[in-house]
């Protein structure tokens, strides 16, 4: 218990310094718009184009629905299992740029979809990995600066989306 006591101070003492820096201000609107990029609709309209051009003979299509309902999947659980406050909820007199989507905090669902579509996307196109990774990278970043999330909330985001993706591979291939 001590541990996850230490891992939660060291969060809320990352999670502050940045959202206390004076860079802070600048990054909003960039990170508003990331964020936004992981609403869930680009991803749907990502599907529909793989499904348009080859049906569901589609790998990468194949892939991403088993991604993600695996990912979404365990998700749910983690959220419900930890119950982890938000940062609004977890420090005192802190106010979040954004309203998130769900009551709890850990792990990040944008993050770990970023990861999940980066992963899968770079193994069938590698030419765009970098650009993908950048992006999902960025998103996570995002979630923190818009105080909706803890890095770690990001980083088991990361764990879960890549793991997804790797199982779904593993899986359809």
């Amino acid at each position: 218990m001590k541990l996850m006591y230490s891992i939660h101070q060291y969060d809320v003492l990352m999670f502050s310094r940045l959202n206390n820096s004076s860079i802070h201000a600048s990054l909003v609107r960039f990170c508003r718009l990331l964020s936004w990029s992981g609403d869930g609709i680009l991803y749907i309209v990502l599907a529909g184009c793989l499904y348009w051009q080859q049906g569901t003979a589609n790998l990468l299509l194949q892939a991403m629905l088993l991604g993600f309902a695996l990912e979404r999947s365990v998700y749910f659980v983690l959220k419900n299992a930890f119950k982890r406050n938000r940062p609004q909820q977890a420090i005192l007199n802190f106010r979040s740029v954004i309203t998130p989507s769900d009551q709890f905090s850990f792990p990040s669902g944008h993050t770990s979809a970023a990861f999940l579509v980066a992963t899968l996307v770079s193994y069938f196109f590698p030419g765009l990995a970098i650009a993908l990774y950048a992006w999902a990278v960025l998103l996570g970043f995002s979630r923190i600066v818009l105080g909706v999330h803890f890095p770690t909330d990001t980083l088991m985001g990361v764990v879960l989306g890549v793991g997804s993706a790797v199982f779904s591979l593993n899986n359809i291939l």
